[in-house]
């Protein structure tokens, strides 16, 4: 009996992490009105013909829509693995990747983003390479290098790991 009573508290708790997802797409609103003021800037610069600054905005603008969409696939797949499945077969106009990503993919797909914006933040950091340190840009470069490393190792980590004896049983079961 009290085992199972702790279970139903342990499965009810799940529902704790609710209201971080809506902050996390709170977030989001945050994200749009900082995209919305670089947008207005990107206008101003139009009339300058400086080609680098609008250079600049367009990748902060990217930078920007990354992190939204990473926000986006975090909060759709903690709802999905840790809270309660969702059902997209009523919902036809949902993409088709909510509901698969499991907690390997997600871990990929946050990398990955890792990836992108640090590659954009390196980018930024070349193109403004004057007025930016030595020292500064071995840190962009060093930082760019750990994440596509960090990366490669938990792509690898996670196809060997699917390969292993009794990858498939324990894939059926939810581990």
């Amino acid at each position: 009996m009290p085992k199972r009573l702790f279970e139903v508290y342990l499965l009810a708790s799940r529902w704790l992490l609710a209201p971080f997802l809506v902050m996390m797409t709170a977030g989001l609103v945050a994200l749009l009105i900082k995209a919305g003021k670089k947008t207005y800037g990107l206008v101003a610069l139009l009339l300058s013909n400086d080609y680098d600054h609008i250079t600049l905005q367009v990748l902060t603008l990217i930078d920007t829509m990354l992190i939204g969409a990473l926000v986006m696939i975090v909060t759709v797949s903690v709802y999905e693995n840790f809270i309660s499945r969702i059902s997209s077969e009523h919902h036809g106009e949902w993409p088709s990747w909510m509901g698969a990503i499991d907690f390997s993919q997600l871990k990929l797909k946050l990398m990955s983003t890792l990836v992108a914006i640090s590659a954009i933040k390196l980018l930024e950091a070349l193109i403004d390479a004057s007025e930016i340190s030595d020292r500064d840009m071995n840190y962009f470069i060093g930082v760019h290098v750990t994440f596509v490393a960090s990366t490669l190792v938990l792509a690898l980590s996670e196809k060997l790991s699917a390969h292993a004896p009794g990858a498939d049983a324990r894939r059926e079961a939810g581990h």
